[in-house]
């Protein structure tokens, strides 16, 4: 799965640089869709997010893309590699500025895990 943001000045803190927050947010965010998409049937929680690394700093006006992928499938979670790269509206080149690896863990109605559909 591939999705875009592009970054605001709201996102910005007073250096002018992206806050990780958002970074965050929007990687669970897109691990969570690309789960949901690929087991619709299935209730989400994220369990871990694993090796947080920025790699290079976001300004404001920057357009990131989202890679989203399968990596691995258990019992009753799945994980995703998410990889994000910036590219500057000005500029050609485009740079990898962070990746994880997402692992969400299906639930049923009262939070406990439940097997994934096969």
């Amino acid at each position: 799965m591939e999705s875009h943001r592009l970054v605001l000045p709201e996102h910005l803190s007073h250096y002018g640089f992206l806050f990780g927050g958002y970074m965050m947010k929007w990687v669970d965010e897109f691990a969570w869709i690309a789960a949901r998409l690929d087991y619709p049937e299935c209730n989400f929680l994220t369990i871990a997010l694993d090796g947080v690394e920025f790699k290079k700093t976001v300004r404001g006006g920057t357009i990131l893309r989202f890679v989203v992928e399968k990596m691995k499938t258990g019992n009753t979670s799945v994980q995703y590699q998410v990889n994000v790269f910036r590219r500057r509206p000005d500029e050609d080149e485009i740079e990898e500025v962070f990746s994880t690896r997402v692992t969400l863990v299906c639930v049923d109605s009262d939070g406990k895990k439940t097997r994934l559909p096969r």
